[in-house]
């Protein structure tokens, strides 16, 4: 046990490793001079040599690619992630301002999403060949089909412009979360129910789950005390990185509902061309999969313990 948590751990960090070379080397080798293209965005129409070279020096733009490297790395680990080229403010400050209104959509979102899947994948497994079944098989295909923000887009023009309801602009409080929150949780909710009947009916297939039957075991005590744990590894798993891909920003559906958050933020820094931000978003989004799926990992091992013995094979 204790090997494969030393042994998950290190592949983690040697994943966040590979993952910071890569967004380093976005700006690396991004076309043009950052430190020009920075004096520009600030107003200096026509840099001079000098105003280029100061600007380079402040920006850690000199050296060796792996002097330049440790520099960012080191300043990364310290939550130092450089100056916005847009707005001239530590991107740290920035993104931290941001965060907590992702946060707060990714919690609410998660609850619905745990919440409807838990509900709709029991139900299609329980009435598994019925009409309640194939009528959330057709539901959840017809959500997983639909793109986020066409979503976002219906949801807007129904439920706020026709029904009165919600807010068009949200302000990132709890009171405006819950329409953003909802377009964002459908997708999930639908893959995780679709993935949790599948694991259910698997875990049903058991020998032990036979003799219960046999043995006149009602179906609903089949469920819960049989199947269910016998689907919890592969369904925590998805959730782990669903929860991961959500704490991420969800850039489309804050965008859509103008929510002030770091996915929303991402996106303005792209069109603005602002590479220290999307460093820093890239990075964030990087380490949370991994922080989470670390997590999932030793969850999973320590709910069943034979992943740890098959891991160490």
């Amino acid at each position: 046990m204790r090997h494969t948590v030393l042994r998950r751990i290190g592949q983690a960090v040697l994943t966040l490793l590979v993952g910071s070379v890569l967004v380093w080397a976005l700006l690396a080798l991004a076309p043009g001079d950052p430190a020009h293209r920075v004096l520009t965005a600030n107003g200096v129409a026509h840099p001079t040599e000098e105003q280029v070279r100061a600007k380079r020096v402040e920006l850690g733009l000199t050296g060796d690619p792996v002097t330049r490297y440790g520099r960012w790395l080191a300043g990364a680990a310290r939550g130092d992630f450089g100056t916005s080229w847009a707005t001239s403010r530590p991107v740290a400050d920035e993104l931290g301002q941001r965060l907590p209104a992702t946060v707060r959509l990714t919690v609410v979102a998660v609850g619905l999403s745990l919440a409807a899947a838990l509900l709709l994948g029991t139900v299609a497994a329980v009435t598994a060949g019925r009409w309640p079944d194939a009528a959330i098989r057709l539901l959840s295909s017809a959500v997983l089909v639909l793109p986020g923000f066409v979503v976002g887009l219906a949801l807007l023009h129904v439920v706020v412009l026709r029904l009165g309801h919600f807010q068009i602009i949200t302000d990132g409080s709890w009171a405006t979360v819950g329409l953003p929150a909802l377009t964002l949780s459908l997708g999930t909710a639908a893959a995780w129910s679709r993935l949790l009947r599948a694991e259910l009916l698997r875990a049903g297939g058991a020998p032990h789950v036979e003799v219960a039957t046999a043995r006149g075991a009602r179906r609903w005590r089949l469920l819960v005390v049989h199947d269910l744990p016998g689907a919890l590894v592969p369904f925590l798993t998805v959730v782990g990185t669903g929860v991961a891909a959500l704490l991420g920003g969800a850039p489309i559906v804050e965008t859509v509902f103008t929510w002030p958050g770091v996915g929303r933020y991402a996106v303005q820094a792209i069109t603005a061309r602002d590479l220290p931000v999307v460093q820093a978003y890239t990075l964030l989004a990087i380490a949370v999969y991994v922080a989470v799926s670390l997590v999932v990992d030793l969850v999973a091992v320590a709910v069943d313990p034979r992943l740890a013995r098959a891991g160490a094979r």
